[in-house]
């Protein structure tokens, strides 16, 4: 059929739909300039109406109704309209598409059913380094980081079981060899008959998101000293090995005195010390199958997998001999070589623990008992009876201390020394408690012991200090004229370091010196003589006052008492509790009051519980006393230490 033929049956001419609907030209002119009937214009100004407009109007039965008529042509204008509009809106939401589409930074793709690409956008050009055209028919395959396409093939396996995937994220390497993350979101494109007829989905470009993730991961999980991986590390690969039924080893390592290299050297230096026996330890573990982690400080460890108790053992030794027999350099120093030794504690999975955290006591504990054994050992966990109880102990008594220090849980209480001739409050002795996990006050016959032998004692014994000068810097104590007695462990008064530390805090410190009392033992001053004595005579030189505790526990005290330039002593209160029971204790005590007057050293006995005592102290010419009897111990920000009311009689010697 010809095309004209075919325009014929589309459109009408002017004069054809005037004898069709038996209306004058003229009144069909105007009707289509008023918009009653419009027709289409040719190129050559003719007029053409729609056919299936004009016989529909012809097929109607108007019956000479020129309203109805005009009704007709009207319902079949605004029908035109409506159809204009509706065509304008699809094109202009098409154009608003395609543009959102074309500028995305986000690709917009579409696949055949075997996943090879029909549609990309221009964001293609940035994720892979090409132009869709070029893109034509190739797939995300092409571009899979590794040459196995796991990653991929999961993706597609996903996709086609859920019909959808959401933030699947994979990487890729561009056209120019560079590494990209990818985020994909993908959905399945079915036919009316439910055939795969293709996937469409937009991808984003993740890397620099995955890359600080990554990043942020790294940090959390590796020593940022030493590079090495970390204590959750360690937890992390123990729990993988345990839950997939393995056996193996985990060695603790700990560096024997390293505190004291690191005074000797400083503490940058003792950094970079650390990184070098972190090197020494991965060399030899690297021969061994062997993974060495940074648990902190001076500590390490080392997984083995697959060992059993002769070949950790063997392993833990053939590291400590390395570290023995590998002098290492002082940073910054060209000369001087210096040779460690360190401790081990071997704990076996999952003999020694069913969960990770279990095993790692385990390993913890017996590398306490390699340092109480004489360090430079190793030791595999499984000692049995009081010994492991109390080893048990202590571990968790380190774990708890240093959680106190980090959580700063220490707590300041007082107890008022009394002035016995007119039983007036005169000084006070500080007493550390600490907070437990539980927000339970804990005693220090709990915890002292453990904080000597672990080496914390030092700090609680600076934040005890830091603390009492904060509490008496407040503008309202800066005049009290009671005294503050603070006391202090042997193992500090013996750490140069510490020592170091502890007058810096002090000369920082614009508290009056009148005000603080320091006191040691007297078995901690008869322990080390000349330390001792040195130690007191820097505090009085300083303007600090000194006192001995628990004076009469040790009888050679007596020979060495006029060496130690003390101002207090203080009665142990052992023998102030049962002084109306026992005639001994009565006659020791009024020798070691009449030494100590004579010596003109003030004089305090302690542990005062009952009246009778009390009686007793005032008949003996005792001048201070403490105990529960005057009042227990609490906390020193309570409103009853306060500045004591002083009479005019009996001030002398407070």
């Amino acid at each position: 059929m010809a095309p004209n033929m075919r325009e014929e049956k589309l459109e009408y001419s002017i004069q054809e739909v005037s004898e069709k609907l038996g209306i004058p030209v003229q009144k069909l002119r105007r009707w289509d300039a008023q918009g009653v009937l419009m027709a289409r214009r040719t190129d050559g100004g003719h007029r053409r109406y729609a056919k299936e407009i004009v016989d529909g109007l012809a097929a109607s039965t108007l019956g000479g109704n020129l309203d109805r008529y005009n009704d007709e042509l009207e319902h079949a204008r605004k029908a035109l309209q409506e159809k204009r509009r509706i065509i304008q809106l699809l094109v202009e939401s098409e154009t608003r598409y395609k543009d959102l589409v074309e500028t995305s930074h986000d690709l917009v793709w579409t696949t055949d059913p075997q996943g090879r690409f029909t549609y990309l956008n221009a964001a293609a050009r940035d994720m892979f380094g090409l132009s869709p055209k070029e893109l034509d028919r190739r797939c995300f395959f092409d571009f899979e980081g590794k040459p196995s396409h796991l990653p991929n093939r999961r993706f597609l396996a996903q996709l086609k079981r859920d019909g959808e995937v959401k933030n699947y994220i994979t990487q890729i390497i561009d056209a120019n060899g560079h590494e990209r993350w990818v985020g994909i979101n993908a959905r399945l494109v079915h036919d009316e008959a439910g055939g795969l007829t293709g996937m469409r989905g937009t991808a984003r470009d993740i890397t620099e998101q995955q890359r600080a993730a990554m990043q942020t991961e790294y940090f959390a999980t590796h020593d940022p000293l030493t590079g090495l991986p970390n204590r959750v590390s360690l937890q992390k690969s123990v729990e993988r090995a345990l839950e997939s039924h393995d056996k193996g080893a985990v060695v603790f390592i700990d560096i024997d005195h390293f505190k004291y290299v690191n005074d000797n050297v400083g503490h940058r230096r003792g950094d970079q010390l650390l990184v070098s026996i972190g090197g020494v330890l991965r060399e030899v573990a690297e021969g061994l199958d062997a993974q060495v982690y940074r648990l902190g400080g001076d500590e390490y460890a080392v997984q083995i997998p697959g060992a059993l108790r002769a070949q950790a053992q063997d392993v833990a030794e053939a590291l400590l001999s390395r570290l023995r027999q590998c002098p290492l350099p002082i940073p910054g120093e060209e000369a001087r070589l210096i040779t460690l030794t360190a401790s081990a504690g071997i704990a076996l999975y999952p003999f020694h623990g069913s969960e990770s955290a279990g095993l790692l006591a385990s390993a913890d504990i017996a590398l306490y008992q390699a340092k109480d054994a004489g360090r430079n050992r190793v030791v595999i966990y499984g000692q049995e009876g009081e010994a492991l109880r109390a080893t048990h102990r202590r571990v968790l008594w380190a774990k708890q201390l240093r959680e106190v220090l980090d959580e700063d849980r220490i707590q300041l209480y007082v107890q008022p020394v009394i002035r016995l001739d007119d039983a007036e409050p005169m000084h006070y002795e500080v007493l550390v408690r600490i907070e437990d996990n539980d927000g339970r006050i804990v005693a220090p016959k709990q915890f002292l012991e453990a904080a000597e032998s672990l080496g914390i004692v030092q700090e609680i014994d600076l934040r005890v200090i830091a603390k009492l000068l904060h509490y008496l810097s407040a503008p309202e104590r800066r005049n009290m004229r009671s005294r503050f007695f603070v006391n202090l462990s042997r193992v500090s008064m013996s750490d140069p370091s510490w020592t170091r530390r502890f007058y810096a805090l002090l000369e920082g410190s614009d508290v009056s010196r009148g005000q603080l009392v320091f006191e040691i033992s007297e078995a901690a001053a008869m322990a080390e003589v000349s330390i001792s004595k040195n130690f007191i005579r820097e505090l009085k030189q300083m303007g600090f006052r000194f006192a001995l505790d628990n004076f009469g526990a040790g009888f050679s005290s007596f020979y060495y008492l006029r060496q130690f330039d003390v101002d207090y002593i203080k009665i142990d209160g052992s023998f102030v509790r049962d002084l109306t029971r026992d005639d001994a204790n009565g006659i020791f005590v009024q020798a070691l009051c009449d030494v100590g007057q004579g010596l003109s050293k003030q004089v305090i006995a302690k542990w005062v519980e009952t009246p009778e005592v009390l009686s007793r102290l005032r008949s003996m010419r005792v001048e201070y006393a403490q105990g529960n009897l005057f009042r227990a111990p609490y906390p020193i920000d309570a409103p009853e230490t306060r500045e004591p009311v002083f009479r005019k009689t009996g001030t002398a010697g407070h």
